[in-house]
């Protein structure tokens, strides 16, 4: 894309003293054919829009096709809105995409009708039908006002503007500064448009205004304080007398009230019918002209799109013919417009476009809700239809919005109750909206005092508990009795009755104790005509998976083999549930990664959060320890910021789980005593058996096998599977070892009996590797545990898990040297020294080490200080050394710059380098 002499200052036309923001701008697009991204921000008025429409005319007139769109404060609510302006013209070629994608787009867009589509599918959608025009054309995307775009919208902008690389599409986007955005702008490359200087702002105060008096000029420039939109508006309101100094200024010029009475003037002084139609156009917020000819019609108010002229003459707006929309000049005008308006006058304006829009229901359903003045179920109702619609398309927030508006609409309490109670637990759920939760409830009970029943309104009440200094104990006891209570016969397409008993059935299991169990057993058997295959799944699978888990892997296999077409993150997060104790988590990694990628990008945090610990859990089972800590890192601070603090021990877990092998003693004396401070006085047993599990890896680690049998079998004791604490299936194997090395052969060959009495081994290839070792271990003659060691590490699919692996041939290698069989204990202790060498497993390195070393051979170097770099680090120095810069790595790795800059840090001194220079050849130097 070229740009040219209208980027020259000294061009016709050019902006005054914007040299350097131009050039900024000229920089990125002049790369544009490799695509990319990038975003202005600043104070209002201070000349994003004008840097915009210089941009996109300058590119149009080069040969490039230009998408506008811009946010509109009144349709922030309405999903989709800000990606039908920028698509609508594209809408002919929907039809090149394949049906799924073409489908979801004429869905969303309002184009079609059915079942709304997911927001990712949109977002793929949207990309592949940019990157398609794109082919023929470059692309260029400008997007004003990002800070009003509505949140459906701006989740598909993010992910857009995250993936243009290579692409032949450019995203230019501006944003206020200061204001509060749905729009994800972590990781994007930002510029901020300044202020103008002195010299600037005079030159284009004396442009526009040369015959102003010294002392009017230094006060208006002392006013505007280099705020393009000021300086130039704020002249207008002047008399000629006070312009030229022969009337005093008004003593006070506030540039935000200013400017807003300023706009309010002009807006009044158009003709009656003008505001007419400038009101529909802001009420619309498309500036569709279509739409706002056929809303002027609906009006019958005498006024049509030919009186948009006196508004276009005074500046107010302009109609641009290549879209066929009308664009404010800025968005105070919208505000005047507003402001100038009587109430009734808003309302009929929403009326209007109600009619117009009948052919889009969500849109016509929204206008509908803001005429209306008093209780109106059909409005109600179609509000709440919407609402159902835009929570299938993971727009929680947009839900919450049309369900408090429904309810304030419903004749009846009952209601309005209900309505209120859908909107609480949805914002409890999944949006991360806990503050407010609790004020829906109050207003829900208010509305109908026989709400205690209502399953929603428990449902949200558990998470407040949870997430605010109540207790387990507390939680179950409120959400058993508004199932056992409710009037909801069980019915199993009752989506609330499923969504309660699936939050029974997480508060029983991190409760960890069996009693509190029974009630949901007890839901669940009556549920008709039958439970959900998921639901009944995870109440096999999560609950007591050593005794009841053998019996749901086909119905859970069934199920994994519908992931690649799952498109709702809130049963991708419930499957990986189901999934956990079972080991089938590698199936949702994938999935998993989609939900957080669409939580990044602006999704639902509850299903952001849950797709977080499954990827945590995965990562450390799979060896991926470094990208395990990472996401605990997000996930922990995701549950800060968002008021979901009940799940913050989950991540401290899984941060802890991957330091205690590495030997971070003080990492886990941190990380173990704040979940145990935080889970005992709540009642959470399950987070007290997380923090055993993690004391245990660490005292294995340094050898205290004494201190590892006790945590180990406070988890479970030795001899049996402690009832419904499924964490006693990944100790299994350091309670046997443990025993075993504390001459304790009785328990270990007890805990090895309740292993094959359980089966345990039919559960998952890794559960099988660590029984078959259980086995080995505890076996007193040195050739049936050899035999059983090699059995097990003969076992399919045990590579996936290589610490687990590790551990196993280490143990081999220890049993085989004390059988003197020295060149087959090498031929273990080797491959388990280096796994733990790649994992970082400092302690475990350093077991096999010794072992290896009494068994005839020095340990194998890492590099000449005796260290090696981890996975990550690995792929980190090898991304440096083909010269991509710490950014680049970054946005390959979905880390920040930051994190790369310190793995760089520790990876130089390993290698025995100091610069990126080096890094080729030290690499080099570790293959040989």
């Amino acid at each position: 894309m070229g740009y040219g002499d209208p980027f020259d200052d000294g061009a016709a036309g050019a902006l005054v003293g914007r040299a350097k923001e131009l050039d900024r701008i000229r920089d990125f697009l002049g790369a544009t054919d490799r695509g990319g991204a990038l975003l202005l921000s600043g104070q209002a008025g201070v000349g994003k829009t004008v840097l915009l429409d210089a941009v996109a005319e300058s590119a149009s007139t080069a040969g490039t096709r230009v998408l506008r769109a811009a946010g509109v404060e009144f349709e922030a609510d309405v999903s989709y809105s800000g990606l039908n302006q920028l698509l609508f013209p594209l809408s002919e070629t929907f039809g090149e995409l394949d049906g799924t994608h073409q489908e979801a787009l004429r869905v969303a867009l309002g184009f079609g009708s059915g079942a709304s589509p997911n927001r990712l599918v949109v977002s793929s959608a949207t990309l592949m039908l940019l990157r398609h025009v794109a082919a023929a054309d470059s692309l260029l995307l400008v997007i004003d006002d990002l800070q009003w775009v509505d949140r459906a919208s701006a989740a598909v902008f993010g992910f857009v503007a995250r993936r243009l690389g290579g692409s032949r599409v450019a995203f230019l986007g501006a944003v206020r500064q200061g204001s509060e955005s749905f729009f994800n702008r972590g990781g994007l490359p930002e510029y901020e448009v300044p202020p103008l200087d002195e010299t600037a702002s005079r030159a284009l105060l004396d442009a526009r205004f040369p015959n102003l008096a010294e002392r009017v000029r230094r006060r208006l420039l002392s006013a505007a304080e280099g705020n393009p939109l000021a300086l130039l508006e704020l002249p207008t309101v002047l008399s000629g007398q006070q312009r030229m100094a022969l009337e005093n200024l008004p003593p006070v010029l506030p540039l935000s009230q200013r400017l807003q009475a300023l706009f309010l003037s002009r807006v009044s002084g158009l003709p009656a019918a003008s505001r007419r139609v400038l009101l529909l156009t802001t009420m619309d917020g498309t500036g569709d002209l279509g739409v706002l000819q056929a809303a002027a019609r609906e009006a019958d108010c005498g006024a049509d799109l030919e009186d948009l002229a006196p508004a276009e003459q005074d500046q107010l707006v302009t109609v641009d013919e290549g879209t066929r929309r009308v664009v404010f000049r800025h968005p105070l005008i919208r505000s005047a417009v507003v402001d100038a308006c009587s109430s009734a006058e808003r309302r009929a304006a929403h009326r209007a476009l109600a009619r117009a829009l009948a052919h889009q229901p969500e849109r016509r359903a929204w206008h509908l809700g803001e005429a209306s003045v008093e209780p109106d179920e059909q409005v109600a109702a179609l509000l709440e239809e919407t609402a159902q619609r835009i929570t299938a398309r993971g727009d929680a927030l947009g839900a919450v919005a049309a369900l408090i508006r429904a309810a304030d609409l419903s004749p009846h309490g009952s209601d309005r109750a209900r309505r209120l109670a859908e909107a609480a637990y949805i914002g409890a759920d999944a949006t991360g909206e806990l503050r407010g939760v609790s004020e829906l409830l109050e207003d829900a009970r208010r509305a109908d005092p026989d709400l205690a029943g209502s399953l929603r309104s428990a449902a949200a009440a558990v998470y407040l508990v949870i997430n605010g200094d109540g207790d387990i104990d507390t939680a179950h006891r409120l959400l058993v009795g508004a199932i056992e209570s409710g009037t909801h016969q069980y019915d199993a397409e009752d989506n609330a009755v499923v969504d309660a008993v699936h939050l029974l059935l997480l508060l029983c299991f991190f409760s960890g104790r069996a009693e509190l169990w029974d009630p949901f057993y007890a839901a669940l058997s009556r549920l008709r005509p039958e439970p959900p295959a998921l639901l009944s799944v995870a109440g096999r699978t999560f609950s007591d998976p050593a005794r009841s888990g053998a019996a749901a892997l086909d119905r859970l296999e069934d199920i994994l083999g519908g992931l690649p077409e799952e498109t709702d993150p809130g049963r991708i997060v419930r499957v990986g549930t189901a999934a956990l104790y079972l080991d089938r988590l590698p199936a949702l990694r994938e999935p998993s990664w989609r939900v957080v990628r669409q939580g990044r990008d602006g999704g639902p945090v509850r299903r952001h959060l849950g797709a977080l610990m499954h990827l945590c859990l995965n990562d450390y089972l799979t060896g991926r320890w470094d990208e395990c800590v990472e996401l605990a890192e997000e996930g922990a601070q995701l549950c800060e910021d968002s008021g979901y603090r009940f799940f913050t021990w989950y991540f401290w877990y899984c941060r802890a789980v991957v330091a205690a092998p590495r030997g971070e003693d003080a990492t886990v004396g941190l990380l173990t005593g704040r979940i145990e401070r935080w889970a005992a006085p709540r009642g959470v047993g399950t987070a007290l058996h997380y923090a055993r599990h993690i004391r245990t890896l660490a005292d294995l680690g340094r050898g205290d096998f004494t201190g590892a049998y006790g945590h180990a079998t406070a988890i479970s004791p030795s001899g049996t599977f402690a009832s419904h604490v499924p964490h006693a299936l990944w100790v299994m194997m350091d309670l046997v070892e443990s025993a075993v090395r504390t001459d304790r052969p009785a328990e270990a060959a007890a805990h090895v009996r309740a292993i094959r009495d359980n089966d345990i081994a039919a559960l998952s290839p890794r559960l099988a590797l660590l029984a078959g070792a259980s086995a080995a271990l505890s076996a007193t003659d040195d050739e049936e545990s050899v035999r059983l060691f090699g059995e097990a590490l003969a076992l399919p699919d045990v590579e996936q898990w290589p610490f687990e692996l590790a551990r196993v041939r280490l143990a081999h290698g220890e049993r085989l040297r004390r059988a003197r069989a020295n060149t087959e204990a090498r031929a273990q202790l080797t491959p388990a020294h280096d796994a733990f060498a790649e994992l970082g497993a400092r302690p475990w390195m350093d077991r096999a080490a010794k072992q290896l070393r009494a068994a005839g051979w020095v340990a194998p170097r890492g590099d000449a200080g005796g260290k090696v770099l981890t996975p990550q680090e690995r792929e980190i120095a090898d991304l440096a050394a083909s010269g991509l810069s710490n950014k680049q790595i970054a946005e390959r790795l979905y880390l920040s710059h930051r994190t790369v800059g310190a793995h760089l840090y520790q990876i130089f001194p390993k290698l025995g380098i100091t610069s990126r220079a080096a890094l080729r050849d030290a690499l080099g130097a570790l293959e040989e």
